[in-house]
Order: structure tokens, then C-alpha cells, then sequence
């Protein structure tokens, strides 16, 4: 999310000169992906949002959607309340978009009723993401995971990879596809490419992400060759 999104938001100056934006980030400590690990770095939430409050920033994006889909079916809706109400007693409210969240409000807002994914995730997390998507009314067709366990291994990624292993993943019959579901692993240079070549809209956790803190400051939500919910028909 630290690059994907700052990749996106200033690929907008050409469209929107008069846009600034600004980045700021505070780190929730998490080294391997394991459910464990990502529950004890969901506690570190809270102070993560009261320091970025501190800088009144106008949204705030929680940045690891496993983290929150770990934490139980609809998590994400709990978690977004209450981070939010950090911000307001700290007397700087901000709207707080979860890539989790975003993720499932980004595919229902594309219509999409069956997806495939990809995740550089293990098994077992792979599948509490597929258990928590389709608890939203989602179907999962297929699901690859890239099982990556190393959190920095997995922002190591070349970002054009995902147009290859999408390959292993069944489409067939999908209404979208999820081409990383993990907002840690660069995928933003393959999407439109693989879109193009399913011929299917297909979105990450990081594009979804955009689109809700577009949506959230009241700007319009496109981004170029990001994908269909970003083309500006959404």
C-alpha cells in the first residue's frame, strides 16, 4: 500500500492538476504472515491511528487485509468504527478505509457475484480470506496462494508476476478477478494487462482501496489502467 497507492493517487496529476496529495504512514510490526502474528499486529491499530490523526490527515487505509479478515467474519466493519473514533477523540476525524473492507464494497459495487483470486498468502489464510469473501455474499471459484510466509519477500515482488500466475487460476465463469488480495504484493503493472487478456474486470485489495478513499475525500474514482472500478464507470 506504502507504493501502490502513492503510484496511483499521483498518476492523477495529468487528469486533476489541481490535486495534492501527501502520504503518511505508521507501522503496525508484523514479520511473518501467520495468524498470530497478524492478531498481535492488529492490536498496534489503535496507536497507528491516533498517530496518524495527529497529522489531520483527511483518510486513513488499513493496510493489510489478511490482518482483518484473520480477525473473524466481518471484522472489518468493527475495526473501521472503532479506529475511526480514535481519530475523533483525538480531535482530528478522518473516515478509516480497511483494504479488507474495501476489497468485498469494491466487488460488490462491480456486481460481482463470483470471483477468482490470488494471494501470495499460505493455504490456511488463503482460505479464511475465501471464508470471510464469500460470508459478504461472494462466491470463490478458485483461489491460488503464492505461499509466500516473509511479509518483505512479499512486497519483493516483481509487480508484473501476477500476470503470470494468474495463469494457474481457473476464470472460467468468474464475473471478476481478485489479482492479489494482499495489499503488500505489487500487482498494479499487470492489472490492466490482465484484464485486457481475460477480457474480465479484475481488481486488487490495493485498487479497491483507491476507489473507497476517492470516494471518502469526494473525488472522482479513476485511475488510469487501473482496472475497470477505477475506469470511471463505477
Amino acid at each position: 500500500m506504502e507504493t501502490e497507492i502513492p503510484l496511483m493517487l499521483l498518476s492523477r496529476a495529468a487528469q486533476f492538476p489541481e490535486e495534492r496529495f501527501t502520504f503518511h504512514s505508521s507501522r503496525m510490526r508484523m514479520k511473518k504472515v501467520t495468524k498470530d502474528e497478524l492478531a498481535a499486529m492488529d492490536k498496534d491499530s489503535d496507536r497507528c491511528a491516533l498517530e496518524l490523526s495527529d497529522a489531520q490527515v483527511d483518510v486513513l487505509g488499513y493496510a493489510c487485509l489478511v490482518a482483518i479478515m484473520s480477525m473473524g467474519k466481518g471484522y472489518h466493519r468493527e475495526s473501521e468504527k472503532r479506529l475511526h473514533q480514535v481519530t475523533v477523540d483525538n480531535g482530528n476525524p478522518a473516515p478509516v478505509i480497511s483494504s479488507a473492507g474495501a476489497l468485498v464494497e469494491g466487488l460488490h459495487t462491480m456486481g460481482a457475484k463470483k470471483v477468482s483470486i490470488l494471494t501470495p498468502y499460505m493455504k490456511p489464510l488463503t482460505q479464511l480470506v475465501v471464508d470471510y469473501i464469500e460470508s459478504e455474499g461472494i462466491e470463490v471459484l478458485d483461489a491460488v496462494s503464492l505461499e509466500i510466509p516473509d511479509n518483505l519477500e512479499v512486497g519483493r515482488q516483481n509487480p508484473l508476476a501476477p500476470a503470470e500466475h494468474i495463469k494457474r487460476v481457473n476464470t472460467a465463469n468468474a464475473d471478476a478477478v481478485v489479482l492479489s488480495a494482499c495489499v503488500q504484493m505489487p500487482s498494479f503493472q499487470s492489472v490492466q494487462q490482465v484484464e485486457n487478456s481475460l477480457g474480465l474486470p479484475v481488481t486488487t485489495a490495493a485498487i479497491s482501496t483507491v476507489y473507497q478513499m476517492l470516494k471518502a475525500l469526494g473525488l472522482e474514482r479513476k485511475v488510469e489502467n487501473a482496472g475497470s472500478l477505477l475506469s470511471g464507470r463505477f
